[in-house]
């Protein structure tokens, strides 16, 4: 386990991708005496001690070695195991003493406590070899994809104890029934790595390397995830190498100097996020990052990264005035650091894990977000179409009679629906500080707000991109999350939720059931408009279908979102014969009207518009309607 010269050349270029495995807490064996070794990277410090519950957290007692000129420092601890409290006690070149958490340590205190704990990760035997085997062939851009959202903390609390989490246990044996029934063929966690601060969602990291002590311990979290994987259901997590927060035992200034951040305010600090930026130009902390990446994807068997706040990390000038930014070496406000960063980041991913996935959040127009990085890109399986969101929660929110002006806010994301492989999100970010929950942003009374809630999502299942939901959002939750306490399932007492709910199943289930609408929604031959141009109507009409010589049938999705039936509504059509309806967003089975009686129609062999034939349909109010070709 000792420190090669090797290990520290690696490190030192920045490509020591299991670097997590030497420096940290790691058992060993020295003389043959069991113990741990402790190593940390602190360049710029004058002495290093370890310090915790075995020493009485002497800032003396225990001092670390610096290998060579490394900036590596080392020592063996005997007879010292899992379990024991520690920190670093770092001197400064200023002589000043300041207690660090291990940035490499694999468990932390639960806050307000925040001491690293030494924990071995070995020894537990996992029962996924099947799903890890089949997830390194699959073709995730042709796959269904459909991602619930979860928060652990608040999806759902344990009232009858302090701190009210549920453990991991316990959320599996609640979280993996109710996705399963749902339909969702993903988790994507948020706040699974340690962070004080339980009001910022996980997103202010400072356990890099380890899972919140909220739900358990490590290997209660990766029992979680193995567990998910034998029921069939993958796993994401959100990532954040984009920043972190200044809190006295983290990162921040760690051996006196701006180590991992950037010196300069102007590029090292998120100002509005109080938080410190990553310096991707030093070797070393990006290696820090990649090798966390790996290690979630090694050690957790995480199915795929989703990338928190990719465009802060693209743009010197991201959420920046004139003068409170520094131009890159050409003069440009790209931050050419942070997209070498990750380019490495993607391509080091795909070569160790096929099959686990990257996604961005990436909300700016910068191209290539998910081309392959030896094509020049940055190499993201996925990004988050996050214009598709604003645009699409624009004009849901808009009264019925309003739409008919603001139309291009539906036709406007299939200009570039294509151009990378999306995600449609509706996500957390959606329904907190202040913007109301989906089903309440909806306009209306409650029946025509339950409508446009169905038609907002049957238009997200429908529309070409993968697609992500909040939790509570399935079941329209009335009011904002709040991360503090459980959701609102009370609210499934009422039958209009539970309508609800009973619809998103069945979105996921045609999402899932029908190739048609998962394996051709990066390819524009999967897609070809019905209805494009009518607004003053607000009726808009689209076909999905496989890709040629992929056989199949040809979906027609019908869309009217005003509160006015049309009946006799005429709309070309791939080909004469019947047609079948499928789904009926006005069923009364979702708390519909029940408007429409039509459930087979004959398209006839008469050309309309450029289709060799046409189909009569009624179209029912504030809802979509899906119709197959019958085969």
């Amino acid at each position: 386990m000792s420190i090669s010269s090797l290990d520290l050349h690696l490190f030192g270029e920045g490509n020591h991708h299991h670097i997590y495995r030497k420096l940290g807490a790691h058992a060993d064996v020295v003389d043959g005496v069991s113990g741990t070794r402790f190593a940390v990277w602190a360049p710029n410090a004058s002495e290093v001690h370890l310090v915790g519950d075995f020493n009485d957290w002497n800032d003396r007692a225990t001092a670390l070695q610096r290998i060579e000129y490394s900036g590596v420092w080392q020592v063996f601890m005997p007879n010292l195991g899992p379990g024991a409290l520690y920190k670093f006690a770092i001197t400064t070149q200023q002589g000043q003493r300041v207690l660090k958490a291990d940035p490499y340590g694999f468990q932390m205190q639960l806050r307000p406590e925040n001491a690293s704990v030494v924990a071995d990760l070995s020894g537990y035997d996992w029962n996924d070899a099947a799903w890890v085997a089949a997830r390194a062939r699959w073709e995730p851009q042709r796959a269904p994809i459909s991602i619930y959202e979860v928060h652990p903390g608040s999806w759902r609390r344990s009232w009858h104890r302090k701190p009210a989490f549920l453990t991991w246990d316990e959320l599996a044996d609640q979280l993996i029934p109710y996705v399963l029934d749902l339909g969702y063929t993903h988790i994507e966690l948020i706040g699974v790595a340690e962070h004080p601060f339980d009001g910022s969602w996980g997103y202010q990291v400072l356990g890099h390397f380890a899972p919140t002590a909220r739900h358990g311990s490590p290997h209660d979290f990766k029992r979680f995830v193995d567990r998910c994987h034998q029921a069939g259901i993958g796993v994401f997590i959100d990532w954040v190498p984009a920043h972190f927060p200044r809190d006295a035992h983290g990162l921040a200034e760690f051996d006196g100097t701006h180590l991992y951040e950037h010196a300069d305010s102007r590029r090292g600090e998120h100002v509005e996020w109080g938080t410190k930026i990553f310096n991707y130009g030093r070797h070393e902390v990006r290696n820090f990052l990649v090798s966390n990446a790996v290690f979630w994807l090694e050690e957790y068997h995480i199915d795929g990264l989703r990338v928190d706040a990719v465009a802060s990390m693209l743009y010197l000038d991201y959420a920046r005035n004139p003068g409170e930014w520094l131009p890159n070496q050409y003069g440009g406000r790209e931050n050419l650091e942070a997209i070498d960063f990750l380019k490495q980041l993607n391509w080091t991913v795909g070569h160790y894990f096929p099959g686990v996935v990257t996604m961005a959040e990436e909300s700016s127009s910068f191209p290539g977000v998910t081309r392959p990085v030896h094509l020049g890109g940055l190499g993201f399986w996925f990004k988050w179409n996050m214009g598709w969101m604003n645009d699409t929660l624009r004009y849901m929110t808009l009264d019925p009679l309003h739409r008919c002006h603001e139309h291009n806010l539906i036709t406007f994301s299939f200009m570039y629906a294509f151009s990378e492989n999306f995600i449609l999100p509706l996500s957390h970010d959606e329904v907190v500080h202040g913007k109301r929950s989906l089903l309440d942003k909806m306009p209306g009374d409650e029946w025509r707000k339950c409508a446009n809630y169905r038609l907002l999502i049957g238009y997200q299942a429908a529309h070409p991109g993968k697609k992500l939901m909040f939790m509570g959002g399935e079941f329209g939750q009335w009011h904002e999350w709040r991360d503090y306490e459980d959701l609102a399932w009370g609210a499934l007492e009422h039958p209009h939720h539970r309508q609800l709910q009973d619809w998103n199943r069945a979105l996921n289930r045609l999402y899932r059931d029908y190739p048609e609408l998962h394996a051709s929604e990066h390819d524009w031959q999967g897609f070809r408009w019905l209805e494009a141009d009518n607004r003053d109507e607000s009726v808009f009409a689209f076909m999905r279908q496989r890709l040629p010589g992929e056989g199949g049938t040809q979906l027609l999705i019908v869309f009217n979102a005003t509160p006015v039936p049309r009946n006799g509504y005429v709309l070309g059509a791939p080909q004469a014969g019947e047609y079948c309806k499928i789904l009926d967003g006005d069923s009364p089975a979702f708390g519909g009207s029940g408007y429409s009686q039509q459930t087979q129609v004959v398209a006839s062999a008469e050309p309309f518009r450029d289709f060799p034939a046409r189909i009569t349909l009624d179209l029912p109010p504030l809802a979509m309607t899906v119709w197959a070709r019958k085969l």
